[in-house]
Parts: structure tokens; sequence; C-alpha cells
């Protein structure tokens, strides 16, 4: 059966699959862990697929499980549903650990529990600075975007989706650290324990979903506001200098539009096509 909350995209040698189902910050129902699982089996058995790659829609990677209803089947007494459901996305963890070709993780947002199952086995994760972790963090800081964890102690169940396997081989004991506490974690310190293999910054993944001319114009912005001393006027070191005195409030002033009656936006040549539709050669 057909689902729009797995997004499709060919381009060459190389498939994207876009969890879509923001609304829900992209948690893994029954249906979307077995279209997963189907696309993984068959572009590896496809020679006209080379690379594969997973990322989710909105501020989320993923969420998780969809525990509610895994719940719901526990309640009404339907264990061997609860049992199937887990078989899948085990079965999808394996596969994806054991794939033969390249695949991504882009994990950009919220990413815990079977998110983290599925990405964390993937060759390449790819995290940004709105990676971060605890399902603590999660319940008081309800309007941030940024998450990633393993919270399955507080919820009375244990870390699964293989982080027996994924977890156990964290340096020391930050595995178990992470598995008991649900601490979080955010996009450097994953890349630093080896959770992560890149850290990429936010703005310049956004690039990939824009042409040239508009990523030029986000450009501009950013350097009058530089230039204007916005946020700071120190060119050759940051004011304020320590990362934890920086609020997202700063930085998001940079992509806005400068404040100042006679400022406009970048005008760039006439090319004969709108900027919306202008392309390089890239």
């Amino acid at each position: 059966m057909f689902s729009f909350n797995i997004l499709v995209e060919e381009k060459s040698f190389v498939r994207t699959l876009t969890l879509n189902r923001p609304q829900k910050l992209n948690a893994l129902s029954y249906t979307m862990i077995s279209q997963l699982l189907k696309y993984f089996k068959a572009y590896e058995e496809d020679s006209n697929v080379k690379l594969v790659i997973v990322k989710g829609m909105g501020k989320a990677f993923s969420a998780g499980g969809d525990a509610k209803a895994a719940a719901r089947f526990t309640t009404e007494g339907h264990w061997t549903f609860f049992a199937k459901f887990y078989e899948k996305q085990l079965s999808l963890n394996y596969v994806m650990a054991t794939y033969r070709k390249p695949q991504v993780s882009l994990i950009n947002g919220i990413v815990m529990g079977g998110g983290a199952g599925a990405s964390m086995h993937g060759k390449f994760r790819v995290v940004t600075e709105n990676t971060l972790e605890t399902l603590y963090y999660l319940r008081i800081n309800r309007g941030h975007r940024h998450v990633f964890a393993m919270p399955e102690t507080s919820l009375g169940l244990f870390p699964d989706v293989g982080a027996s396997y994924f977890l156990s081989r964290l340096p020391g004991f930050l595995g178990e650290y992470l598995g008991l506490t649900g601490a979080r974690m955010d996009g450097a310190e994953m890349l630093a324990c080896g959770l992560a293999t890149h850290f990429v910054l936010s703005s310049v993944r956004e690039g990939r979903s824009q042409n040239i001319g508009q990523c030029l114009m986000r450009e501009y912005r950013m350097l009058c506001h530089a230039g204007r001393g916005t946020v700071s006027y120190d060119f050759f070191e940051w004011d304020p200098y320590k990362l934890e005195s920086i609020s997202e409030e700063m930085v998001d002033q940079y992509f806005n539009k400068v404040d100042e009656e006679d400022w406009e936006d970048l005008k760039l040549p006439t090319r004969g096509k709108p900027i919306s539709q202008a392309r390089s050669k890239l």
C-alpha cells in the first residue's frame, strides 16, 4: 500500500527517502517501517541505485517508534500485534546495519528511540547544530526544535532498535550512561563520541533546497548584519565570546531583513529568468 508518510525522490543513482509525518515529529508507524524496509530491500538489488539517503520532514528526523499505537496493542490485550510491530522494526534495523550499499542519515533536529534505530545504523550519519538528546529536555523545552535521545528507561522499557550494539561501542561507559539516564547529547558531542560521522551547519544544508540566487541573497543579509554590527561589532573575536551566551534569536537575526529605512535586499542582475527559477551550472 502506498504511503504519503514516506516520500521518495529519485535523482540519477541516488534515492532519497523522507519521513513525512511532521505533525507527529515523524514517529514511525507500522506502515512507515514496512515501507522503509520494502524500499531498502528493493534498492539493494537495483543496479541503478548507488546511494540511499534518509531524512525527516520538518523539525525532526524522527521522535521514535509510534509508542502510542504499540501501547494500545498491549493494553487491549493484543501483545502479538505489539511483537509484530517490533519484529518489523528490528528487521529494518538489521537490513540497514548490514546494507551492502552506501547510505546516509541526515539528522537535522529531533531524533529519539526508534528514530535513532533508523539512523545510527547508516554508514554515514550527518548531524547539525540542531541535533540534541533527551526526553526530559523535550518536556521542559517544548518550544525548542533540537533533540536526540534514547528515552526508553523513562518509559519503563529499555534501549532497543540495536542500541545495545551501537551504545556499547561508545568510549568508556558513555553508552551505559546514555542508555540508563537518557542524558542529552548535541550534534557536536555525537560527532566526538562516534555516534555521528559528520557535522554540517544546517544553514549550509538549507542551500541544497535553494537556487544560487536565493543562497546569495541569504548571504547578503548575513554580510549586512555583520557589517552593521547587529549582534557584534567585533570582526576578530565574537562578542559574546562564549557559545552558551549566544541565543537562537541572536543567530536568527542574521537571516532577517535589515531593519533600516533605506536598506534593500540584494538585487541581482536580470538573467532571462526570475531568480526563483535561476539555476547555476553545479
